[in-house]
Formats: structure tokens, sequence, C-alpha cells
């Protein structure tokens, strides 16, 4: 095996592929980056849950195949000044040159390298690059990090009539964003489990290409773009019916800037102690929008905020972090929160921004 490519493709691609190799000591074929030289430059590497491979522009001297361990690899090329790199076998082993250095690094045997899923046969959904990462990121915060029920630990994305909704929920709150122009008349549903959706916004913040094909085939994923394929497992659950549970209507209503609220909310964390909660007040006939927080530690906080109100006077308490995680998604100025009344949940939407939904249950107290 003999290649020619330079030292930024290379690292880029192996950042990429390091993040999705295992971590099993049983399998230290997984903890590798398999190296797959014939008409191209290929690396792939698997965790058996997820899968990539990517195409690195080179010059093919000679074919060839070897497995190495994807962390010493990059750092290997971390550490290499040089702007060219050759890669070589030698007795086995990955020789790295680059501006007279030389680095071999000892290979593993590629034999028991599980393999990836062949391509779909199917028709693919494509859809902008940046869509789907915005879509995606808008809502990974709110699906929860255990998987012990699978469809709250995972990320919800229907593709229906040339729209793209992701939906993500931990049941305490629930975040809603509606992407639109997938430029594909198919529809399609997915739930792709959370640490699997974060791998791909990472893949989709990196590679250089302005659209990408979503498909699936045989319970899998698969992401293509520009030399790039991920595959991950998908969930085979049903993402709770959560539209039945958002208010139609609203008792209250607070129009507000979206960074008036986050100041308070970050002065009541301080405030809040261990508890992180922050009651609010909401006083149509006073004219009146407050945030209170107190700990036995720390103290107490009572901040007034200039606000547009409507309705009811009500007396509402909340979680903080469960508050703040929306706003940096949403991308209007001002901020619309809908209560629906005591114990009932509330809903933040931005005054122009009509494709982002968030839910959030209150505290009972």
């Amino acid at each position: 095996m003999k290649i020619s490519t330079t030292k930024e493709k290379l690292l880029n691609a192996v950042l990429i592929a390091e993040r999705i190799v295992g971590k099993k000591e049983s399998l230290p074929i997984l903890s590798c980056i398999l190296i797959d030289v014939s008409k191209d430059l290929v690396l792939r590497a698997t965790n058996l849950e997820a899968g990539i491979e990517i195409i690195v522009p080179a010059e093919v001297s000679e074919k060839g195949l070897i497995a190495v361990s994807a962390s010493i690899l990059s750092q290997t090329l971390r550490s290499v000044s040089g702007d060219k790199i050759t890669l070589s076998s030698e007795d086995g082993n990955l020789l790295l040159e680059s501006r007279g250095t030389k680095t071999l690094i000892k290979a593993i045997p590629h034999e028991e390298f599980p393999s990836l899923p062949s391509e779909s046969k199917k028709e693919g959904i494509l859809i902008s690059r940046e869509r789907l990462m915005r879509g995606i990121q808008a809502v990974l915060y709110a699906a929860s990090p255990s998987m012990i029920r699978p469809d709250l630990g995972s990320i919800y994305i229907a593709i229906k009539g040339g729209t793209m909704v992701c939906v993500a929920t931990d049941s305490f709150r629930l975040a809603e964003k509606t992407v639109t122009e997938t430029k594909s008349k198919q529809n399609s549903e997915l739930l792709i489990p959370l640490k699997h959706a974060q791998e791909m916004t990472h893949i989709l913040e990196r590679i250089d290409s302005d659209e990408v094909t979503l498909s699936t085939e045989d319970a899998q994923l698969i992401l293509t773009g520009n030399g790039l394929r991920f595959v991950s497992r998908v969930v085979e659950a049903n993402f709770p019916n959560y539209k039945e549970i958002i208010p139609k209507t609203f008792a209250t209503e607070a129009t507000i800037l979206k960074s008036d609220l986050a100041d308070m909310l970050k002065k009541a964390r301080v405030f809040s102690g261990n508890d992180q909660h922050v009651g609010f007040h909401v006083y149509p006939t006073k004219k009146i929008f407050s945030a209170t927080a107190q700990s036995a530690t720390v103290g107490e906080m009572s901040d007034s905020i200039d606000a547009a109100i409507s309705g009811e006077d009500l007396d509402i308490n909340f979680h903080i972090g469960y508050l703040a995680d929306c706003l940096p998604t949403i991308e209007s100025d001002s901020v619309v929160l809908g209560f629906s009344g005591p114990g009932k949940p509330l809903v933040v939407r931005g005054v122009s921004d009509q494709s982002f939904m968030y839910l959030v249950m209150p505290l009972n107290r």
C-alpha cells in the first residue's frame, strides 16, 4: 500500500472517524480505523451500532488494507508539520512520512474488522445539509440521556410533503423544529438514538456539501454526502403522540425580550441553589412580570422585567435549566410565553420564528 494526500484532508477525515470507533477492550479492532486503498483512499470506523466510511482525495500508487489505532493515528497527524503526507505499509505496519519525518504505527489484524452495510438501493431523501443540521441541533437537548425508554432517548424526524419536523422530549419538556424545502415528496419517519444524532450533527458541521441524502434500510439510517457515508441503527418504537398535549389556548400570555429573560434566568440560577427552581409571577392587571428564586445558603432575588402581558394573574414555578435550554435555538429577539394555567404546560415561541415550539411542564409546588 502506498498513497499520498494532504495533511488537512486526511486529519479532518480521521477526526470524524475517530469519534465513531468503539471502546470495547474485548474487541480491540473496534478502536481502529481501517485504511482501505484500492481505487480511492477510504477510511472506515464502527462501534457496531454506528459506522462511517469517508473517501479522502489521494494519489494512489499501490493498493492495500491496514487497520491502526484511531487515537494513535490522529495524535500522529496532529504532530506532523508537513502539508503532504505519504502512507505506506512496511512489514505489515503503517509507515507515515512527511517533510523528513517517519513514524511507524503498529497495525492490528484487519480480518476481524466488521463490514459496513452496503449502499442503500432505495431512493433517499435529498435535503440541505445546513437545514438538517439546524433542525436536529434545535431539539437535541430536550431528549432523555437514558435509553430506558428508547422513544424518549431518541430524536424523532418526520418528513412529509417536502417538510421535515424534528422533535425530542424527555417527558418534562418537548422541542419541535420545522424545516421546509427537503426537495423530496417522499414520506418518512425515523427515531435516531440521541448519541447517534449528536454524531450526525458533528459530521454535518464538518463535511463540505450543500446537500446530503437520508435513506433507511433494514432498521438503519444511512446519511451520505460528498464522499462520506454514515450508518446508524434506528429505534423501532413509536414516538409519543405529542400533538395532543400542546395547548390550543392560553390563560395568560407574555411577550418579552429574549435577552431580558435570559439575564433573569441567569441571575435566578445563582440564587436558586441546588434546586434550580424559579417562580414566575405574572399579573396582567398590574402590568407585572417578575421572577423569584431563593436558597438558604445563597440568598434570594426578585426581579421584574418589561413585558406585554394579557390574561389571568398567575404564579407558577419551573426548573431553570428547562427554561433556559431553548433560548439559544430561538432566532427572534423577542419570545412569547403562553401559560395554560396553574399546573399546566408553558409554550415558548419566537415572535417572528414560527418554525420552533418549546413546551415545558411546571413544578408541582
